[in-house]
């Protein structure tokens, strides 16, 4: 964990604020980090103190065959790949998930809620896409929800 970039974006499902198109300067100059653990395991991991800013992504479907249109239940390539597009780096979303043969499923389910994610200015704005889409049990906008 002290090896990790300081000022990376974290993705941790647990974050409270949500990452949006406004970390796109953030992503560009110094990167994006996914932990890759078990779902089981993920909160004591996360939990534990990460360097850099830390981002919940917004609610998408897993193409992955496991956790198949599931939603919140992304691979760690597919969470990157996520990440990506929303800040505007949609060639190199498409490349992350290039080498697996569902891929693409998980472009095609989620391909309208990444252009709309991708389209929003700030993580508040994801908010209110993400209620609209799916409701939300949360009361705080900045919170993710999920």
């Amino acid at each position: 964990m002290r090896f990790l970039p300081k000022r990376a974006v974290i993705l941790n499902p647990f974050a409270e604020t949500a990452f949006s198109p406004a970390d796109r300067e953030r992503v560009a100059n110094f990167g994006i980090v996914a932990l890759d653990c078990s779902w089981e395991h993920a909160e004591k991991v996360l939990s534990k103190h990460v360097r850099g800013t830390a981002r919940c992504l917004p609610i998408l479907l897993a193409g992955n065959p496991v956790n198949f249109s599931k939603a919140t239940k992304l691979t760690t390539a597919e969470a990157l790949a996520a990440a990506l597009y929303i800040t505007g780096f949609k060639d190199e979303a498409r490349r992350v998930l290039s080498i697996f043969v569902w891929g693409h499923t998980f472009f095609e389910l989620n391909s309208v809620h990444l252009d709309d994610y991708a389209a929003a200015k700030n993580s508040k704005d994801i908010i209110k896409i993400m209620r609209s889409k799916f409701g939300s049990p949360q009361d705080n906008e900045n919170e993710c929800g999920i």
